[in-house]
């Protein structure tokens, strides 16, 4: 019987092994990715234009609110829906978009027989209609409650493969960085998780990673080289920023340009996908400012990105508007502003007819609050 040293180092060798073939890169994304209310398909369809317009690569869709994604991925999927889904598909390869699709089998990893292969390759079919360019399977913000929980997520991503027509597949661990909030949320991680999907995944497929927080206000090379080595392989960043999903952080606004990304570009991963809030307008504005920074890394300035972004994308008078405005909506937020402040506010945005304007007038009035259900499931564990 080997020792636990010897399991080791046979997890270290294999992840080593799996390096010399790392995961083709992807480029700059974004993963509508978030709890509480979802993004309306006139606006999806509308943010592939300013994606592809901004110079991002790809579009992932896997908001968590989509049932037939997450809590009911193995029931039919309504008819009007996978019309517009396929249709948004459409939209993106029109516009050069590389187009994904987050699927999350919720806690399969619990009971894995041959009844759950039946029905997770019956989904994955479903989804080989769309000829996917990118197939996430997220097991992000679940519980676990298994042992050998990486084991058995590595048997999905090996289902899914033998399944799929995707042109990429990527995984999103349990434990998808290393903040420790994610043991309150799954329950504790096991003794080296994240080298064992490193050792037991084939080595092409991606490896979402929020860097070394789940929100993280910084993410710099020299945490991304120590994570590749825990898991043979460039990770795939999903990016936590400007996501304001959840009951505290959908008090806020995040419309600062990115900070704390300056070492990103040519840093040692296999893409970044940026994860956006429910104002799909306002997402626009912190985005634009990524691109900008991949654009042109050693002239990126965040302020001055920020008022290129506002003077792009907004009319004359929204754009003066949020400038002055967005540090008391991201630092201070619904919370910290009077009821005297917000009905001001809520005059000043609700008279201007900008989808920018509108959706700070429906956030000031609460309307991107999660619901019972959404807060439910965001700290279920």
């Amino acid at each position: 019987m080997k020792t636990t040293i010897e399991m080791s180092d046979d997890l270290a060798n294999k992840a080593r092994a799996h390096a010399a073939a790392a995961p083709a890169p992807l480029g700059l994304g974004v993963i509508e990715g978030f709890f509480g209310p979802q993004w309306r398909w006139a606006e999806r369809a509308a943010g592939v234009r300013f994606l592809a317009e901004q110079g991002f690569a790809f579009y992932v869709f896997a908001p968590k609110r989509c049932d037939a994604l997450r809590r009911r991925w193995d029931a039919p999927w309504p008819a009007g829906e996978w019309r517009r889904l396929a249709a948004l598909r459409e939209r993106c390869r029109e516009a050069g978009l590389a187009f994904g699709v987050g699927l999350s089998p919720f806690a399969l990893y619990r009971r894995f027989d041959r009844e759950g292969e039946r029905r997770l390759a019956e989904r994955v079919e479903v989804l080989n209609r769309l000829d996917l360019d990118l197939l996430g399977i997220l097991f992000d913000d679940m519980p676990a409650g298994v042992p050998d929980i990486a084991w058995r997520q590595c048997r999905i991503v090996e289902r899914v493969r033998a399944e799929s027509n995707a042109s990429a597949i990527a995984l999103c661990p349990t434990w998808y960085s290393d903040d420790p909030v994610l043991d309150d949320f799954s329950g504790p991680r096991p003794t080296r998780y994240l080298e064992t999907l490193g050792a037991e995944l084939a080595p092409e497929v991606h490896v979402f990673w929020t860097g070394p927080q789940v929100c993280s206000a910084r993410i710099d090379r020299r945490h991304l080289e120590d994570v590749r080595g825990r898991l043979g392989r460039p990770v795939l960043l999903w990016d936590n920023y400007p996501v304001n999903d959840g009951p505290r952080m959908s008090r806020r606004l995040h419309l600062r340009a990115f900070t704390g990304r300056s070492e990103l570009p040519g840093a040692p991963i296999s893409g970044h996908c940026a994860n956006p809030m429910n104002a799909a307008h306002l997402s626009r504005i912190p985005l634009a400012t990524l691109a900008m920074l991949y654009a042109d890394p050693a002239g990126y300035e965040p302020r001055r990105a920020l008022r290129a972004a506002l003077g792009r994308l907004c009319d004359e008078e929204s754009a003066s508007c949020l400038l002055d405005d967005h540090e008391r909506f991201q630092d201070i937020g619904l919370d910290g502003l009077g009821p005297s402040d917000r009905r001001a506010l809520r005059r000043r945005y609700g008279a201007r007819a900008s989808a920018f304007a509108a959706e700070v007038a429906a956030w000031l009035d609460g309307a991107y609050a999660p619901t019972p259900e959404d807060i439910a499931e965001f700290g279920q564990a």
